[in-house]
């Protein structure tokens, strides 16, 4: 699975601006949230009259120098770091994507995937309008444009919401105004932080904490909010029964130091591997993490289980997105690259490995013979998700079910095919019970094939409601 995208909103107080540019404090953001998309980033900030843009391939130090950032002098901006879920790896498809339009311009960054885009890109190229991205934000845009020429920004932002189907945690600058929004369902994180000088919008928390600000609270699902000189404004535009958070974000995706929706994400992950403990015990002598995000539950586990702690793998931090790998016979070096065993604690030791989550089996399987050849005695993988069984349309770069080792595969085979001694997966019950949000606030549609939103040829479990609907409802 790869990391999503990442977004970020700055309103800095005039007086503050000079101090504390809003480009800075975007671009500190975006290094916090930089474990959410390492292919693209760029930050856009309104320059007096004008709006002006650093964008490029490659992860946050690398794309933008201090001088840079020092000429984008405003004290208003988005930013984003990208991985692509939809549309090309290309500099056209970096954000935040600006447009120009009659009455001004509009700049937006966006973390989600739209299951309706396609149909809505058609719709909007019927009518002459031509695209130069192949990403879901550009429909998000051009709809945005066509209601700003009939209405003001949050009547506008309305309306486009209605049309969206799927995910989507917005930035939105809309001239010198600063907007974030969130899905009716809210698949994807957005909160607000206050910071000194000013208000920051952001995928997680930790951007906030970076920028040594205070957490005020979510963005709720449906809300749009404006930030503002003396605060922020809220607007509830939409009103689902229930939510649909991606139980990824807990399992994988945020780091640990976040707090999602009310609830620490570490904190989450321990619980995770407290409950793999109680699920599936098995005699060992250590329990090990798949470094890095099978750490903390790793902790769960041995706290639960009474059994050590200790580390059989280390993680390379220094090794960039992409490497070469000059053929097939050098994909044990390519894991190798990225980690690597500490033989002196895996020597005769009946292991048990902590991982997040198993999607097509292979890099497991690597890692469970390099474990075996540092000289273990057995291998218990404990994965810390259930079994992913069906592909996610709302924002994650995951397998099809034809790659999906679960969709194929009983457990008994999974654990041949990964070569480990035994297999224990978390189940939905106990994830649901670890991430501390009622089951039907979640969204575990890769999980268990009932998905939030229609998709063609899935199963739906809820209705998502039309906007004169909820406009009905409201008013009964």
């Amino acid at each position: 699975m790869k990391e999503e995208c990442g977004v970020v909103g700055v309103l800095m107080h005039d007086a503050d601006a000079q101090a504390k540019p809003a480009s800075l404090q975007i671009y500190y953001s975006l290094y916090a949230l930089q474990h959410r998309g390492q292919e693209s980033t760029g930050i856009t900030v309104k320059c007096g009259e004008t709006i002006k843009s650093i964008k490029g391939m490659g992860l946050v130090p690398e794309v933008y120098s201090k001088d840079d950032l020092l000429k984008l002098k405003g004290n208003i901006g988005v930013g984003h770091v990208r991985y692509s879920t939809t549309g090309d790896s290309k500099i056209e498809n970096c954000q935040p994507l600006m447009v120009k339009y009659k009455s001004g311009n509009v700049a937006i960054a966006h973390n989600g995937n739209l299951v309706n885009g396609h149909d809505l890109r058609d719709e909007l190229e019927s009518e002459g309008r031509i695209f130069i991205t192949n990403s879901d934000t550009e429909v998000i845009a051009h709809l945005l444009v066509k209601e700003l020429l009939k209405h003001d920004p949050i009547e506008s932002i309305k309306a486009v919401m209605s049309r969206l189907k799927g995910s989507y945690s917005l930035a939105l600058m809309i001239d010198d105004r600063l907007f974030a929004a969130r899905d009716p369902l809210g698949f994807k994180p957005l909160c607000i932080g206050e910071i000194s000088g000013g208000y920051v919008v952001a995928s997680e928390s930790v951007a906030i904490d970076t920028l040594n600000g205070e957490l005020v609270r979510d963005v709720k699902p449906g809300e749009v909010i404006e930030i503002t000189d003396s605060g922020f404004e809220s607007y509830q535009m939409f009103n689902e029964k229930n939510a649909a958070h991606c139980v990824f974000e807990y399992i994988y995706f945020a780091r640990p130091d976040s707090i999602i929706d009310g609830q620490l994400v570490y904190k989450v992950r321990e619980r995770i591997g407290r409950e793999l403990a109680k699920e599936h015990p098995v005699e060992a002598d250590i329990v090990s993490p798949v470094p890095d995000s099978g750490i903390t539950s790793a902790i769960g586990y041995t706290e639960e289980s009474g059994i050590n702690y200790q580390e059989g793998l280390m993680k390379n931090r220094y090794i960039g997105r992409t490497f070469i790998i000059p053929g097939q016979a050098m994909r044990e070096t390519a894991v190798r690259l990225k980690m690597n065993t500490i033989s002196e604690n895996l020597k005769d030791k009946k292991v048990i490995l902590i991982d997040d989550s198993i999607v097509r089996g292979t890099t497991s399987k690597r890692i469970i013979e390099m474990v075996r050849k540092a000289g273990a005695k057995e291998v218990h993988a404990r994965i810390g998700s259930p079994a992913i069984i069906a592909p996610c349309y709302l924002g994650i770069d995951m397998a099809t079910r034809e790659e999906l080792i679960a969709a194929k595969k009983p457990v008994d085979k999974v654990r041949d095919a990964i070569t480990a001694d035994s297999l224990g997966y978390l189940s939905i019950d106990g994830l649901v019970k670890a991430i501390g949000i009622d089951r039907g606030e979640l969204c575990l549609g890769c999980l268990n094939e009932l998905y939030p939103v229609e998709i063609p040829g899935e199963k739906c479990h809820r209705k998502q409601l039309s906007l004169d609907e909820f406009e009905e409802e409201d008013q009964s």
